[in-house]
């Protein structure tokens, strides 16, 4: 397919970035609730494993959906993504054991494992290269959208209605993302037919190693999320906060308004510069937060930190693209993708293992995030060269 010359805002860019909402939204809007979900089961220890197991098999199924990806299409494996969403909402409130649970979180991990990855190559094959940043910016405002929108729904219908109406809210977004996916045409130009033998992973299919650097600092940034989806409610209740989504629609918001200007910006001024302003602001709202002693000073670091993250996602995704071969692009994302998902994962890990139902630990593991993410900062600043060309 040929890339338009002057625009990127064309149908099939609508769409993908409606469906992408739809899907964000979908599995956001149950983040907020879910901890207390399990506690009221009796897994009140196990609240580290609610992003832990979802990121595990996200992070497993990368390396599948990357090669699915560049070999049967773009199109295909968005849909899959979705498709796991639809089901897993109806299946929360028939698994109602702490085991149960904790098995649906694991298959629920499917759905980003799938969906982001081929949608982040989807993007990149419909626009210009030198519009890259600018296209993952807007495509990132539609997804933080539905991160915005998700948990304070979420929030509101539980309130309201309940948890199980909750989880069937977040199917029927689900499907409705895929009813978009069909109307959406192909990029990928030379396609294969599935079959088993492209369900064997290879070493080198798992990794794109031209792309490690922005995987690190990647991983190194997302940790922090990882915390904040464990540890966030809690801590925001604390404060006095009773929406408990209203953390992540806060920053959420200043997410939106910075992202666009902000991958213009890196398409201008390079992506390393924007990174290196949006680690030093993401320090800075870490740190604010571990400090905060009421809800206004909470809502402000969340507005920091969704500055700081509108500013990081679109250049780093663009960072990735840039660095990776155009054949592997799917399995570039997926590398990105599988680093995200491990900083997630350990850093639900980590505020698990210091927060067990004692408020007094949490600022310690916003202290800690700071350090780790001014480690990505050093990387930039000290470590990295760009590779010259020959």
């Amino acid at each position: 397919m040929e890339k338009p010359a002057d625009t990127i805002y064309t149908l099939q860019f609508g769409l993908v970035c409606l469906s992408s909402f739809l899907f964000s939204a979908s599995f956001n809007m149950l983040i907020p609730e879910l901890p207390a979900y399990l506690s009221a089961m009796g897994g009140a220890s196990y609240k580290g494993l609610i992003i832990a197991l979802f990121t595990l098999t996200a992070g497993f199924s990368r390396p599948f959906s990357g090669k699915l990806t560049d070999t049967i299409g773009r199109v295909p494996v968005m849909a899959v993504g979705s498709v796991v969403c639809f089901i897993c909402g109806f299946l929360y409130p028939v698994l109602t054991t702490v085991a149960g649970f904790l098995f649906l979180r694991l298959i629920h991990g499917f759905s980003t494992g799938f969906k982001p990855t081929a949608t982040a190559a989807y993007v990149a094959d419909l626009v210009p290269e030198n519009r890259w940043g600018e296209a993952m910016g807007v495509h990132g405002i539609c997804f933080s959208t539905g991160l915005a929108i998700g948990p304070a729904i979420g929030s509101l219908i539980t309130n309201h209605f309940s948890i199980d109406i909750l989880f069937y809210c977040s199917s029927v977004f689900a499907l409705m993302s895929i009813v978009i996916l069909w109307n959406m045409k192909e990029t990928l130009k030379e396609k294969q037919k599935l079959s088993l033998s492209l369900f064997k992973i290879k070493r080198s299919d798992i990794i794109e190693w031209r792309v490690i650097p922005a995987a690190l600092i990647t991983l190194l940034s997302y940790i922090s999320y990882g915390v904040i989806l464990t540890v966030i409610g809690d801590w925001g209740s604390f404060l006095g906060t009773a929406n408990k989504g209203l953390f992540f629609m806060v920053f959420t918001l200043t997410s939106l308004l910075i992202r666009f200007v902000a991958g213009k910006a890196s398409d201008t001024y390079g992506r390393i510069l924007i990174m290196k302003i949006s680690l030093v602001l993401l320090s800075v709202a870490l740190l604010w937060i571990g400090l905060a002693t009421s809800v206004f000073s909470l809502m402000s670091a969340s507005a920091l930190y969704g500055v700081a993250t509108g500013m990081l996602s679109p250049s780093a995704n663009a960072w990735t693209i840039d660095l990776s071969d155009p054949k592997h692009r799917g399995k570039a994302m997926a590398t990105m993708y599988i680093a995200l998902e491990a900083g997630i994962g350990f850093g639900a890990l980590l505020a698990g293992w210091i927060f067990i139902d004692d408020i007094g630990t949490i600022p310690y593991t916003f202290f800690l995030c700071t350090g780790v993410t001014l480690l990505a900062l050093v990387y930039l600043q000290f470590i990295w060269k760009p590779v010259k060309a020959s």
